[in-house]
């Protein structure tokens, strides 16, 4: 039941941000990069794992350095739109920036 209430908490906050973002898209788009997401994990993290705060720590240290992956997705999803490339160019060309970011993230970590 717990992790039915999880879902359905993550599923209005994308609906909300999706709703927004048909009226206020420049709204929408800081809604949903707002430590939104991360504070409904770290609430669910500290649910399961109460005063473990090394976890905590490294789910922050990881949120903190995904974001440059995240950045340049959003730089490479830009540049796409503005050249007005289509939706799944724009998304292939944003994820493999992202993934290959995320990797070196991962392996930077993993040091």
């Amino acid at each position: 039941m717990r992790f039915l209430i999880r879902l359905l908490i993550t599923v209005c906050v994308i609906v909300f941000c999706t709703q927004i973002g048909r009226k206020l898209p420049t709204l929408a788009g800081l809604i949903a990069v707002m430590p939104l997401t991360s504070l409904i994990v770290l609430l669910w993290l500290y649910s399961d794992n109460p005063g473990n705060f090394g976890l905590m720590s490294d789910f922050c240290k990881g949120v903190l350095w995904g974001v440059l992956p995240t950045v340049l997705f959003y730089l490479a999803a830009f540049v796409c739109f503005r050249k007005h490339l289509s939706l799944w160019v724009v998304l292939c060309a944003g994820f493999t920036v992202w993934f290959a970011a995320a990797m070196v993230h991962q392996w930077l970590l993993g040091k």
